[in-house]
């Protein structure tokens, strides 16, 4: 993960997207995120990370169908690309790899 930083936020929501596996528009990422956290997240910052993380090449995106619900309008649907697999492969692993290296005297 040398050439990309994610944040945890872009973390967070590319985690999100990847669990909606298909059906990931930005107000699902809200609910996912905060049914999964239980943390209130605003839909604008969602947006803005969503955008990053498609800059960065993890997600990509397509528009959806027409739904009467939404007056006509399409949803923007997003999805993790390969690289965006790997990268939060990378993050799991490096997380877990610190959390193994904290000595266990450092919880007495």
């Amino acid at each position: 993960m040398k050439g990309t930083y994610l944040g945890e936020f872009e973390e967070v929501v590319l985690l999100a997207v990847a669990i909606r596996d298909g059906d990931a528009y930005g107000a699902a990422v809200v609910n996912e995120i905060e049914q999964q956290m239980g943390r209130s997240v605003n839909l604008g910052a969602v947006h803005s990370a969503l955008h990053r993380l498609q800059e960065k090449g993890l997600v990509k995106s397509e528009m959806g169908g027409i739904s009467p619900e939404r007056g006509g309008r399409r949803k923007r649907l997003y999805s993790v690309t390969a690289y965006g697999r790997r990268v939060l492969e990378e993050v799991r692993q490096l997380r877990n790899q610190m959390w193994d290296a904290i000595p266990r005297t450092a919880w007495s």
